[in-house]
């Protein structure tokens, strides 16, 4: 399955391959509780097959739901869970997300793809990547402060054999992990070792591969800051090689390999939380000053056809609320309907970002208007 991230959501902001069928539903971690979910993916099938019924007889409608009937039928996938599923399918698509966090219950047959809970997922304003690093390994995670969880992609080094092996320069290759020309081990034990006077002289270059290969496989794609973990020499050391944008200014220093995961995620939620609320404050401040120069509105009607001429370089969206209806993504015709006929505010979102926007889904607590949406301007 595809990596959620603001490539994958390009991809799908940018389809028009009707019938779109968006399948959003909260489920559970362990047995039995995960049958019962399966129950409720069927039900909302169902609601799905019916819609299509009406708005999309024929083979398209065919075609996708031979796809959400296979998902049903599959023992392993129901076997265990996250906290919520996410199904988007179309003839050409079916991409299927176990999200860390639950979502409202929304089964969605339309023109385009219902993705606002993906946009909040996706987007930085309250995720990020945890760098854990050390001499001998590095571990790597994503999450937020409720969850965190491991990220394995091919081609990152977590170990020092796997970094050395593709130098810069082939004369310079190292053999095994712990042996090989210039490689020292004889303060290495774990992820502190012992205080010696100088880090070992493949460390550099050992942090440099890992930040390059973090950066072009996983932070640019998916444009999540980056908090570094580690004992202080070796923060230091990284950051002298790093060239990641993403990474953030603050870190959590001390010896991560003793740590546990929860412990992991509560001390990096704890560097990664002003950042978050200074961001959002911003945002809000950012707002008010551009409503009251007529450079923002509150007003649905007016974000539309702003966001369809590319004048919406910020858009703020109530990650709470739901405005029945649909956005005519090609005229910003704005036509208020039933909860079926799709999501307003949605509409709005992907409007937004397919011209440029940087869409911001926000809890409702934190949206400085009560019309789900806050829009600025850029001229």
């Amino acid at each position: 399955m595809p990596t959620l991230g603001r490539d994958y959501l390009a991809t799908v902001l940018g389809a028009s391959e009707p019938p779109c069928v968006s399948v959003y539903m909260p489920t559970h971690r362990s047995y039995p509780d995960t049958q019962q979910d399966r129950i409720r993916y069927k039900n909302l099938v169902r609601q799905v097959e019916d819609r299509l019924a009406k708005t999309h007889p024929g083979r398209d409608a065919r075609a996708v739901t031979e796809k959400l009937h296979a998902l049903e039928g599959d023992n392993e996938f129901w076997n265990s869970g996250r906290d919520g599923l996410a199904v988007l399918a179309s003839p050409s698509r079916f991409d299927v997300f176990k999200l860390p966090r639950t979502v409202p219950e929304r089964a969605e047959v339309a023109d385009t793809f219902h993705v606002k809970p993906l946009l909040r997922l996706a987007q930085s304003a309250d995720r990020f990547h945890v760098l854990c690093v050390s001499r001998e390994r590095v571990a790597l995670f994503e999450g937020d402060r409720y969850e965190l969880h491991p990220v394995q992609v091919q081609g990152i080094p977590y170990s020092v054999d796997v970094g050395l092996t593709y130098p810069d320069n082939p004369a310079d290759s190292f053999h095994t992990a712990l042996s090989g020309p210039g490689l020292r081990t004889d303060h290495v034990r774990d992820g502190r070792g012992d205080r010696a006077p100088e880090l070992l002289p493949t460390t550099e270059r050992y942090f440099q591969a890992v930040d390059r290969a973090v950066t072009d496989l996983v932070s640019n794609p998916a444009g999540l800051p980056v908090i570094l973990v580690g004992i202080d020499d070796n923060l230091a050391t990284f950051r002298q090689a790093a060239k990641n944008r993403f990474i953030t200014a603050d870190a959590v220093s001390g010896d991560w390999t003793r740590w546990s995961l929860n412990e992991i995620r509560e001390k990096a939620w704890g560097v990664f939380e002003k950042r978050y609320r200074d961001r959002l404050e911003k945002l809000k401040e950012d707002f008010g000053t551009a409503e009251a120069h007529g450079r923002g509105t509150k007003d649905l009607y007016a974000a539309a056809e702003a966001a369809r001429m590319g004048r919406v370089g910020v858009l703020l969206v109530d990650a709470d609320k739901s405005l029945p209806g649909s956005i005519d993504l090609n005229t910003a015709a704005v036509t208020p309907g039933d909860a079926a006929a799709g999501d307003l505010l949605d509409d709005l979102a992907e409007l937004a970002a397919r011209n440029g926007a940087e869409v911001v889904v926000v809890p409702s607590d934190r949206m400085p208007t009560a019309t789900g949406l806050a829009a600025i301007y850029r001229y």
